[in-house]
């Protein structure tokens, strides 16, 4: 069943991504050459307690994964697209870092992502992380009451095509609020008009995931999943309120 929230329990909501959207501009700016990825979610999780909060990720067992996850972020590097367990890989330029995280405030959760590009990257690299970015973009600027998930998963495969790029398309966006994962399944394409109305209410993650190669994905031992080919990949996410007014980003 799909939450609808009032208005306070949005406020909730954006108290804590408050403090997520804090948490990945500084690890935004820790990410650089020779940073540590074990070091960027000790900051992390510093932050999230001195805050008041608690790492959502922290402990948490999705469906698809064998064990809790240890780690208060997700950092993939590369064809890794998600779950990436933070180790002491020290980043090295050309990387793509896509670091992924949540907090729990008072009962709320949110969910952000963010794709960094380490040092000197590629062309086709930052067409990626930009196009990524614009299609969370496009996507939020549909999440309007009376529109579709359809019309926000075209909005999103649409970028890609234009860019010559895949949708990782087992990995979706979901709903968030009171809990980490909530209905409904926000896929990252669609056809205009089609699938459920969105209704003033839904609090939404939504979050594209493209490839410069392959739509599919394989789970690595560690348990993250990277791109089947071993392509590039990138990720961008916000939690957004549906609000009579038009969307409302929680994680900005």
């Amino acid at each position: 069943m799909v939450k609808i929230y009032s208005s306070s329990e949005i406020q909730g909501i954006a108290l804590s991504g408050k403090i997520l959207s804090g948490v990945l501009k500084a690890l935004e700016k820790k990410a650089e050459e020779g940073a540590m990825l074990r070091d960027l979610d000790a900051l992390a999780y510093r932050m999230i307690k001195d805050a008041g909060g608690e790492p959502a990720f922290l402990g948490y067992r999705p469906d698809a994964q064998s064990m809790p996850f240890g780690a208060s972020i997700c950092a993939s590097v590369n064809d890794a697209v998600v779950h990436g367990l933070p180790s002491d890989y020290a980043l090295k330029s050309g990387d793509v870092l896509k670091i992924d995280a949540g907090v729990k405030l008072n009962g709320f959760y949110s969910d952000s992502a963010i794709t960094v590009g380490i040092g000197e990257i590629p062309k086709e690299a930052k067409i990626l992380i930009k196009s990524t970015r614009e299609a969370l973009e496009k996507a939020i600027k549909e999440m309007k009451p009376g529109k579709t998930l359809g019309d926000m998963g075209f909005a999103i495969k649409r970028v890609a095509d234009k860019n010559g790029l895949a949708v990782i398309r087992e990995l979706t966006g979901h709903g968030v609020g009171l809990d980490l994962h909530e209905e409904p399944t926000v896929y990252n394409f669609g056809e205009k008009g089609k699938g459920m109305v969105l209704r003033e209410g839904m609090v939404l993650a939504v979050e594209p995931m493209f490839s410069l190669g392959s739509s599919e994905v394989i789970q690595l031992p560690d348990e993250s999943w990277a791109t089947e080919d071993g392509s590039l990949s990138a990720h961008f996410e916000h939690t957004i309120a549906v609000t009579a007014r038009g969307p409302k980003i929680l994680t900005k």
